[in-house]
């Protein structure tokens, strides 16, 4: 897997160069926004390690740029950065994960395997449900044979809700099985995640593919007629 570092501090950049290269990865790294702007476009790139505070085009920018540039590209933000607003900022953003600094490599490494293992997996052709349709080879969606543009955090949660399909899932099972690791209780980030979906896979006027089941979690089901 190729993965694009930008990261304008050398330390935490070499760091970061050493582990992944360890796991077998190949590290590109860019220290300043532009350029991190410039080797995300190359489609060789798999996954994007981002950091917030760089200098020219800051990591806010850079990430609204990828988001409509490559719009499956996983981004993983770490940051020194730790208050909520920015966390938040930066999920609504696009990003699919968020890890602060100080961090531990195990737990990076972790979600780094979280957010690309399914591209690894075979899987078959794709899932239907209604006239939603997930090509799992080429990761599309459409409804209606209209194009639907995801994140590839929206991407998994929508495959897990279309492979559970008419059964209630809990936000603690969607976090083990789309995110892959603790994650703190008290996040809202399913429920964030879900109203993303929603805007973009429902049809006005018509009733949600996705119920809240109250106190126990969420369906994915074709509305009633």
């Amino acid at each position: 897997m190729r993965i694009l570092v930008v990261e304008d501090d050398e330390r935490i950049a070499a760091f970061l160069e050493r582990a992944f290269s360890s796991q077998g990865h190949q590290v590109e790294i860019a220290a300043t926004g532009d350029d991190g702007l410039g080797l995300a476009r190359d489609e060789a790139v798999d996954l994007v390690v981002l950091d917030l505070s760089l200098p020219g085009l800051d990591g806010q920018a850079l990430l609204r740029k990828i988001r409509q540039e490559r719009t499956a590209l996983p981004v993983l933000v770490l940051t020194a950065r730790d208050r909520m607003d920015e966390k938040v900022r930066a999920l609504d953003g696009g990003a699919d994960d968020y890890l602060t600094k100080p961090f531990a490599l195990d737990e990076l490494l972790a979600r780094v395997r979280a957010l690309t293992r399914r591209a690894d997996q075979p899987t078959s052709d794709g899932i239907a449900v209604a006239d939603l349709r997930l090509d799992l080879r080429r990761r599309l969606v459409s409804r209606a044979d209209h194009a639907i543009e995801l994140t590839a955090r929206e991407f998994a949660l929508l495959e897990y809700l279309m492979r559970n399909a008419g059964q209630v899932v809990s936000r603690e099972q969607i976090l083990a099985a789309v995110w892959d690791y603790d994650f703190d209780p008290s996040s809202n980030v399913v429920d964030v995640y879900i109203r993303y979906l929603r805007r973009k896979v429902d049809r006005p006027d018509t009733p949600s593919l996705i119920t809240t089941v109250r106190g126990a979690g969420y369906r994915f089901q074709e509305p009633a007629p």
